[in-house]
């Protein structure tokens, strides 16, 4: 019987708010282990990783990288097991993680540098590969240490604060003995964030109903001001924040999920960039390689050690795939967002 991978692909472009119709599940048969090539690893994946930046590549439009092709298997990254190899160096039961897209399983060309990497789960969950030991993890790490730099007692604020990146801004801002204050969608998210992450004060923006109530609550948050901001959504929350923000600070824009369906997200008061000499620096952190060897030390360190939380949603079954992605855009997951395959 031939072994069947399931796959989802994008069928077609977004109008406006993405919909489960944008997608079509299809199955594919496995290639055979002899039917591969030189240097070809075949994966199976246990766990798909759902980002916001795959909104962005739904949409045919100038961007920092291609467009999602229509037609083809989404992009995302994984973690699995090698089941077959024609390469030195992976072994079958090895556990590897890489960009294997919304499908089952994936045939790797190994020999492209940074394709496939094998991970130790020994210490660390296989699922915190695609998470804070992750891109997620090391997007934190790039934003926070590289642009933001903070010191000992400066106050650094989050939004998206529950989230795969914002979760571990906060905690390794606080391991770096800065005040921490978060913004995150929801009375149980912001006591997460401060009682289980150890953020020292969370605003929970859906109980500010304007710009000027929220405003309120953050200057409460923020008496000494702000020295760093880690922005994943913009909009009211980031209008707010420049307000606040010290002279010289810094910010480091990773997301504008505010943004992703078209909506416009202008700058209230854009002169306080000038005013406050901030540096505003937007980043990708796929552009940054020399960074991970780094990130990965620490993150990986902190989460073998009980040093870092963190949280997971879980979807079960890549059919789950297109509904999970709608509500991370919404907010609705709790942590990363993932899809369990095995």
């Amino acid at each position: 019987m031939t072994l069947m991978n399931q796959q989802i692909l994008l069928d077609n472009r977004p109008q406006g708010e993405a919909s489960v119709s944008n997608f079509k599940l299809v199955s594919t048969p496995v290639p055979a282990a002899d039917a591969l090539a030189d240097g070809q690893v075949l994966v199976r994946h246990h766990y798909l990783s759902l980002d916001p930046y795959m909104r962005g590549r739904m949409n045919d439009s100038k961007s920092y990288a291609e467009p999602q092709p229509l037609g083809q298997v989404m992009i995302g990254g994984t973690v699995g097991e090698v089941v077959a190899s024609k390469h030195a160096r992976f072994a079958v039961g090895d556990h590897v993680v890489g960009l294997g897209g919304w499908q089952e399983y994936s045939v790797v060309d190994a020999t492209q540098r940074g394709a496939l990497s094998k991970v130790d789960t020994s210490r660390v969950p296989m699922s915190a590969y695609l998470g804070s030991v992750g891109m997620p993890g090391v997007t934190a790490f790039y934003g926070l240490i590289k642009i933001i730099q903070p010191k000992a007692g400066e106050t650094v604020v989050v939004s998206a604060a529950s989230g795969a990146v914002g979760s571990v801004v906060g905690q390794l801002a606080k391991a770096r003995g800065c005040r921490v204050v978060g913004v995150a969608g929801g009375a149980d998210k912001c006591a997460y964030v401060v009682n289980e992450l150890g953020f020292d004060a969370c605003i929970d923006y859906k109980a500010h109903a304007d710009a000027r109530s929220f405003y309120k609550a953050l200057k409460e948050a923020t008496p000494n001001g702000i020295d760093g901001y880690f922005e994943n959504v913009g909009g009211m929350i980031l209008d707010s924040v420049l307000l606040r923000m010290n002279a010289f600070g810094r910010v480091a824009i990773c997301g504008m999920i505010a943004g992703y369906n078209g909506e416009p997200t202008p700058l209230q008061n854009p002169a306080l960039i000038l005013v406050n000499r901030l540096k505003v620096e937007g980043f990708i952190v796929s552009e940054h390689p020399e960074v991970w060897p780094e990130a990965m030390q620490e993150l990986g360190g902190m989460v073998a050690t009980g040093r870092m939380k963190f949280r997971e949603s879980v979807a079960q079954g890549i059919a789950s795939a297109p509904e999970a992605f709608l509500g991370l855009l919404k907010g609705r997951n709790f942590g990363k967002q993932l899809v369990k395959l095995v």
